[in-house]
């Protein structure tokens, strides 16, 4: 079985076609988009990361923060851009990177290898760790993302959370349709293309992925692959 074209960055983020004025993650091209994912393969997230803070030729002095804004930079440098704006008792476990006017608001809890994008937001008691979100992409309120990509105008409504890990602890499988096919990782939250739409209280089981301008109403449960505009309640 041939993975379905909801599998691809580009047709899950087709906005990335564009030029970018700040540093953006290379989403695969060839393979499915959770290859990111995958810290040992070319290209990871992981890697990427790794060159991005290594490399960064203005790093942001932390000494200019409030002392509530705590930093853990034993493992990589923690790099925000001057135009992010960093609410009062958050913190960030390096690597990673915050990018131009990003908004992490009070409350926040940024881990290793997060790559907030521009004008993304990550809101009040909301955790991300191990994720991609891309221009404008939010999850404001109480949320969690972990080993997810959100793409450009996804917003999590509160309480939404992008589980990515089984009870079991086996490796994630990915259900299309019948069928189900393995997706090499034991950490796989969800992939959300742009626009999508999840409101309150919603959940997305382990190597969820939703096309573009896809919904899912409150306190609904979603598991598998699913097309552009798709609707879940």
């Amino acid at each position: 079985m041939e993975w379905p074209r909801e599998a691809f960055s580009e047709v899950l983020f087709p906005s990335l076609s564009a030029p970018a004025s700040e540093p953006i993650p290379v989403l695969p091209e060839a393979q499915p988009s959770w290859a990111i994912l995958d810290k040992s393969s070319p290209n990871s997230l992981k890697q990427q990361m790794d060159e991005l803070v290594s490399n960064h030729s203005n790093p942001r002095d932390h000494e200019t923060f409030s002392s509530s804004i705590t930093f853990d930079e034993s493992n990589g440098p923690v790099i925000i851009e001057n135009s992010a704006l960093v609410e009062p008792s958050t913190h960030f476990i390096g690597p990673c990177y915050i990018g131009k006017k990003a908004i992490i608001r009070h409350g926040a809890y940024v881990r290793e290898y997060s790559w907030i994008c521009t004008q993304a937001v990550v809101g009040h008691a909301s955790e991300v760790k191990h994720s991609i979100l891309l221009p404008g992409a939010k999850a404001p309120h109480f949320n969690y993302v972990g080993d997810s990509i959100l793409g450009k105008g996804v917003n999590l409504g509160a309480g939404v959370k992008l589980s990515n890990l089984r009870n079991d602890g086996a490796e994630v499988i990915l259900r299309i349709g019948d069928a189900r096919m393995s997706s090499g990782l034991r950490k796989f939250g969800a992939i959300l293309g742009e626009g999508c739409q999840l409101g309150c209280n919603a959940v997305t089981n382990p190597g969820t992925i939703l096309g573009c301008n896809s919904t899912v109403w409150p306190n609904v449960t979603v598991t598998g692959v699913h097309g552009e505009n798709s609707n879940h309640r």
